[in-house]
């Protein structure tokens, strides 16, 4: 089998922060193994020479990677790949590959794999926007170029069962019925960062929590600085919190200023230590190592996070928002639904040695299912 995976990277400069190449690095290599003749068209190699590359140009911002796919350069690729499996990490661009094989002459499968979801359900099965995609008014655009992307595809994965719900309810809004080329396919988790459990110790009375995650305002930060301001007042907790972006460009800052305003905040609370991985995965895995406990996001209708499945392969519980696929994945015992809640269950992390370690083990074997070749072996039955 000829795979061609066309992958946006969206932030070429800081690879650690971009969860779709950090996917694409661990799940190629995976699925050479099989056998697959896989290439990888990027603006970056992934890191395993088996991989075939070819570069590509890296959009300049998240609305040209949906509107602006490149027909004439796609027509050239598949002309050039002759692929039989089309893999589109960027599902809004799936009309235009198909239109772009048909010119090329190639009768590949279109597969769509939903590394983000530009909407969410509420409790009630209310249909929201992402934020993050409605600068302007073009979030309601995004959503029917994604509804259009999976009217496109052959096959469409996703990572959970919560996202398979939502883009089922969100397609069948725009007419679009999935039938049975809707499949799950979770992420897999990063091999470099994998703990057995039996080898830690718990916390002493006092905890360490890491918050890994974007400092967007859609990703629910000022919620965050709210909790963590709670969390660190007794000095029962201290947190890290990632920069994952490091100086970005004037051209993102121009469209979302969020992060940088969030980190200043955040940077001024005591209690609040401000880390950095430098984009080495073995720094990364050492911050992870130092802490207790990680906290995940509060993004609303949260589909799938690769930092929460980071800490858990580590060993670290994570306590979460009762949202999304949070509500589905993690422990019942370590969601929350406010800020008084979510302060109880790290106070019980850092003063009960057991429950700590109980929580420890099912954040670790709750990722047991998800190394690369378990992954790959999924997606492989999930596309033929």
């Amino acid at each position: 089998m000829r795979l061609l995976y066309l992958l946006n990277v969206s932030n070429a400069s800081q690879l650690a922060a971009d969860s779709g190449f950090t996917f694409a690095d661990l799940l190629a290599p995976a699925l050479t193994d099989t056998g697959v003749e896989v290439t990888v068209a990027s603006p970056v190699a992934v890191g395993d020479a088996r991989v075939r590359f070819s570069p590509t140009i890296s959009s300049s911002t998240k609305y040209r990677a949906r509107f602006d796919p490149g027909m004439d350069a796609l027509v050239a690729l598949f002309r050039e790949r002759r692929p039989e499996v089309v893999v589109a990490n960027q599902v809004e661009a799936a009309p235009a590959i198909r239109a772009a094989l048909l010119e090329a002459g190639r009768d590949a499968l279109v597969v769509g794999y939903c590394h983000y979801l530009p909407f969410s359900f509420s409790d009630g099965g209310v249909l929201e926007l992402d934020p993050a995609m409605d600068d302007r008014g073009l979030g309601r655009s995004v959503l029917l170029a994604f509804a259009a992307g999976l009217a496109a595809c052959d096959r469409v994965l996703v990572h959970s069962s919560t996202a398979a719900s939502w883009t089922t309810a969100a397609a069948a809004r725009s007419g679009v019925d999935l039938g049975d080329k809707l499949h799950i396919v979770p992420a897999p988790r990063d091999v470099r960062l994998v703990r057995d459990p039996a080898g830690i110790t718990p916390p002493q009375g006092r905890a360490a929590g890491l918050y890994n995650h974007r400092l967007y305002a859609h990703y629910g930060t000022a919620r965050f600085t709210q909790l963590a301001r709670r969390l660190v007042a007794d000095g029962t907790v201290r947190l890290t919190v990632m920069d994952l972006f490091g100086t970005r460009s004037p051209e993102r800052i121009r469209l979302d200023p969020s992060p940088e305003r969030h980190l200043e905040e955040l940077a001024t609370t005591d209690g609040v230590t401000i880390a950095s991985d430098r984009g080495d995965r073995v720094r990364y895995r050492n911050i992870l190592a130092g802490a207790h406990f990680g906290i995940a996001p509060f993004r609303p209708g949260c589909p799938w996070s690769m930092s929460v499945i980071d800490c858990q392969a580590m060993g670290l519980p994570v306590i979460a928002p009762r949202t999304g696929w949070l509500a589905e994945h993690i422990d019942d015992e370590l969601l929350f639904d406010t800020d008084e809640q979510a302060v109880q269950i790290a106070a019980r992390l850092a003063t009960d040695p057991e429950f700590y370690l109980l929580h420890a083990k099912r954040a670790y074997a709750s990722t047991a299912d998800l190394t690369p070749a378990a992954v790959a072996a999924r997606y492989l039955e999930a596309i033929r």
